[in-house]
């Protein structure tokens, strides 16, 4: 079975690229990892690829935000190009400043603010896939994940929690201590459709047994992000 490509967006400051090329080609994908400015000068690396993620970091330094100068970048230079990719119906990630490149281009509902607490958050979470989530990447999983956070800005916020609820846009919550005061210990959100998905939480830095950190002990190896990653490959398979 041929591999998928998936194109994995990056931006100067992120730092979590090649974990994320990783993830998908463990999954099955073909990966190309690319600045928005090469997506830019060569359209055909969104237009051929069959799903897209946005990696995490702190691209452009959070200038202005967390995020912001990157969702700026991607509109203004790739914006109907992605527009066009995200309503065809193929899957897109965007994890941790991923995330908030999706809010801040309106691709997600919600946005990001600084943790409650007014801390940066680096430990490990586990993370509850919703089962009445439209999201494909949620697809059948019903295994908790672990995976570690690493976020200033990750507090998710939205003035109607109970109306995502409903129309199956959340796809993850906080089955752990809620880190960063997330309403309604959000972790994770979709659009409508189901084929993009937003998550503070780092599932690709847990998709092979000894990145646990109990891997010795043998704790953790059920709960691997790897099945995130899978659904979507396998849903770009299927397109």
């Amino acid at each position: 079975m041929s591999d998928v490509p998936a194109l994995v967006l990056a931006g100067p400051g992120t730092n979590r690229d090649r974990d994320l090329a990783l993830a998908f080609e463990l999954a099955g994908a073909d990966v190309t990892v690319a600045l928005i400015d090469e997506v830019a000068d060569r359209p055909e690396l969104l237009r051929d690829a069959r799903l897209v993620g946005l990696a995490g970091g702190f691209s452009y330094g959070d200038s202005l935000g967390a995020g912001r100068m990157m969702a700026l970048d991607l509109m203004s230079r790739v914006g109907d190009e992605m527009t066009e990719f995200v309503g065809s119906g193929r899957p897109v990630i965007g994890i941790c400043n991923g995330f908030q490149v999706l809010t801040r281009s309106k691709l997600l509902p919600g946005a990001l603010g600084h943790n409650v607490h007014g801390r940066f958050e680096c430990r490990w979470v586990v993370l509850e896939p919703q089962r009445k989530s439209r999201s494909l990447w949620t697809r059948g999983l019903d295994q908790p994940i672990h995976c570690p956070i690493a976020h200033g800005e990750g507090r998710y916020v939205h003035p109607d929690p109970d109306t995502l609820a409903d129309a199956g846009q959340i796809a993850l919550r906080y089955r752990s201590t809620n880190p960063n005061g997330s309403v309604a210990d959000i972790a994770g959100v979709s659009n409508a459709a189901g084929n993009v998905l937003g998550l503070m939480p780092h599932p690709e830095n847990f998709v092979v047994g000894r990145q646990h950190p109990h891997h010795l002990r043998g704790a953790g190896l059920e709960h691997l992000g790897l099945g995130l990653f899978r659904n979507g490959v396998d849903a770009a398979r299927e397109m």
